[in-house]
Parts: structure tokens; sequence; C-alpha cells
């Protein structure tokens, strides 16, 4: 059982290696990325972790934290509040390409 659940986390990250080299020379991911981008300015997010951001530095200290600090702080916040509609859309976009180019 082991040895099948390895073989399929090694074909699971080929498979992600070569949507990602696809998504890349077709120039798809930075389109995805820029869209992306958009996404969450336009739905307040980037603000909103903006704010969370400032009020870490300020509870810790600005001295006292780096910026690996704070990153690893507000990354696990970033990407829970992504919203669901902006996951949809960016996962039926990959969809679309895939069915497209696949």
């Amino acid at each position: 059982m082991a040895d099948i659940s390895a073989e399929r986390k090694i074909k699971d990250a080929q498979v992600r290696a070569t949507i990602n080299q696809k998504l890349v020379e077709s120039g798809e991911k930075e389109r995805l990325k820029e869209t992306l981008r958009q996404r969450l300015i336009e739905c307040g997010w980037r603000d909103e972790l903006k704010v969370y951001c400032k009020e870490v530095v300020k509870s810790r200290g600005l001295e006292a934290i780096t910026v690996e600090d704070l990153i690893t702080e507000i990354t696990p916040r970033g990407r829970a509040t992504v919203p669901d509609s902006i996951k949809a859309e960016l996962l039926q976009w990959i969809r679309k390409f895939l069915a497209e180019n696949y």
C-alpha cells in the first residue's frame, strides 16, 4: 500500500510539473498571475492583508521582526482568505487551458 501511495505522489508531482511547464511555455501562467493579482485587488484582499501586516509589525516591533518572519506569519492567513469565487475562476481557467491543450 505504501508503494502505491509513493508512486501516486511521484506521478502527481510529474503531472503538476508538466502542467506548470505548459502554462509557462504558453504564457498562460503570467496571464493567470495577472488575473489573480487584479481580482485580489478588486475584492479588497490585498488591502486587508496589508492592514494585517501592519498589525503584525506593530505588535512584534519593527526591530524585532524580519521579512521572513512576516512572510511566515501572513502566508497562512493570506491563503485562507482568498475568496472561493476567485479560486473557482482560476481553476476553471486552468481546466479550460488543459482541455484545449491536451
